[in-house]
């Protein structure tokens, strides 16, 4: 065979000569072809075989003139593949039969005996549409996969200088495609961040899916990853692509990969270092070109010093890690991202809220925000509903963490060092910035500057 044969062949004849002769003109054009007389097999070589092409006889022992028996079988073919590509062949052509079998749903229609560079030319054509078809479905089953377009990185909120930081460090990766880890508690944008970093790499215009492994159960971990064949498990009813295999030539993010088996984390190592993954009853090797963009909220590498995650592993995910800083020590980004979520929410359920209140802020800035952003958006979402008012209060607002009960018992109650601490605390969050702090505390900055002053 020549290097740029392609495609598999099904060729369905009583005549043994004419699969004969089919057989040797076809040979040096397509990868494989598979010959039979008996039509009853034609489900089981579909199944098999997966041809891309079937070359279909018209008339069988049973009937040789009227061309029933082709359409039985078209039907039935089209029935188990609704995108099979069927030619159908008969030496008792004639213009309604071949309109008749296009509308049945045949792709071409062939007489006998055949010119043999017409029928070369007819069995191409079907390659080609079988191949668009396959990419039309690949696409399909991206564009179920596809999450909604990520935002830029002007688009995320944060003035800190932790954020800022991560910020340089993204935008230091738009020219590259290497492997990230990105580490941080949950609740603080994960996620967010992945898309963003996504959406500015040089795979922007491919796929980026997403899997989350802390949402799935162990036992459907290689199926989602890796895919499965039909019958290779009860419920196995089709072939189902893995998300690997979909990502292929795009990114995969991969959220909570913390949660991954041993078991798993090796097949993932042996798939990114080989650049193959074979379905879930399979053999056949898939070679995939993948991204990986990884994220965890757990101490990954205390799980590498107990067992819990390889290190190899590690090592293949992590080309740059990225570590997101929790919302506690992001400073006055808790007003700005709060500020945000009020106008978002307000224009969702049509509230006319316009801002929060001094000690609305006040009260936010020393929460210890254990969610982070989640946290606070569920938080911000549920006092605009329950407010009727044009500003948000602190009545509008319930925070009950146990890290943050601490504060109503502390155990100092001198006045003049809970002061000191809480004016020492406002200009930590807001990075020095004597006007922010001072908004915060609710009072003048010529008010704060003279009580720093008396320190």
């Amino acid at each position: 065979m020549s290097a740029d044969t392609r495609g598999k062949v099904l060729i369905v004849d009583d005549n043994e000569d004419v699969l004969f002769a089919l057989n040797a003109l076809l040979y040096p054009y397509v990868e494989k072809i598979k010959v039979t007389t008996t039509p009853e097999k034609i489900g089981k070589y579909i199944e098999e075989f997966q041809p891309d092409v079937i070359l279909l006889d018209m008339n069988f022992q049973r009937d040789t003139v009227s061309g029933k028996e082709g359409f039985f079988w078209l039907d039935r073919i089209l029935k188990i593949d609704p995108q099979a590509v069927v030619i159908l062949m008969t030496a008792y052509a004639d213009t309604e039969k071949a309109v008749q079998a296009i509308k049945a749903g045949a792709t071409d229609f062939i007489s006998k005996p055949w010119e043999n560079e017409k029928l070369l030319a007819t069995v191409f054509s079907g390659l080609k549409l079988k191949e668009s078809k396959k990419e039309v479905s690949n696409l399909k089953n991206q564009m179920e996969a596809l999450n909604v377009s990520a935002p830029e990185m002007n688009e995320i909120i944060g003035e800190s200088e932790a954020m800022q930081e991560v910020f340089s460090l993204v935008e230091k990766l738009s020219e590259t495609d290497a492997n990230i880890l990105i580490l941080g508690e949950n609740g603080t944008g994960k996620d967010i961040f992945a898309r963003a970093i996504y959406h500015n790499s040089p795979r922007s215009k491919d796929v980026f899916v997403s899997i989350d492994l802390g949402s799935i159960s162990e036992s459907l971990f290689e199926s989602e990853l890796f895919g499965y064949e039909k019958g290779a498990f009860t419920d196995a009813k089709k072939e189902k692509k893995g998300r690997m295999e979909i990502a292929s030539g795009g990114t995969l993010f991969l959220d909570e990969i913390g949660n991954l088996s041993l078991p798993m984390q090796a097949k993932m190592l042996t798939a990114i270092e080989k650049k193959t993954i074979s379905r879930l009853g399979s053999t056949k090797n898939i070679p995939i070109d993948v991204r990986f963009i990884c994220a965890t909220n757990a101490d990954i590498y205390q799980a590498v010093e107990e067992g819990g995650f390889r290190q190899d592993l590690l090592y293949r995910i992590n080309t740059i890690e990225i570590h997101i800083p929790p919302l506690r020590d992001r400073g006055n980004d808790i007003v700005l991202l709060a500020e945000y979520f009020v106008h978002k929410y307000a224009h969702k359920y049509k509230k006319d809220i316009q801002k929060l209140s001094l000690e609305v802020k006040r009260k936010l800035c020393a929460y210890n925000w254990p969610g982070n952003v989640r946290e606070l958006q569920n938080t911000i979402e549920r006092a605009v509903i329950l407010s009727s008012g044009k500003v948000l209060k602190t009545e509008d607002f319930i925070l009950n963490s146990k890290e943050n009960k601490k504060s109503r018992t502390a155990e100092n109650l001198n006045l003049e060092q809970l002061e000191k601490e809480t004016i020492e605390k406002a200009l930590t969050l807001c990075n020095g910035n004597l006007n922010k702090a001072a908004d915060i505390l609710g009072i003048s900055r010529f008010a704060l500057y003279r009580k720093i002053n008396k320190k």
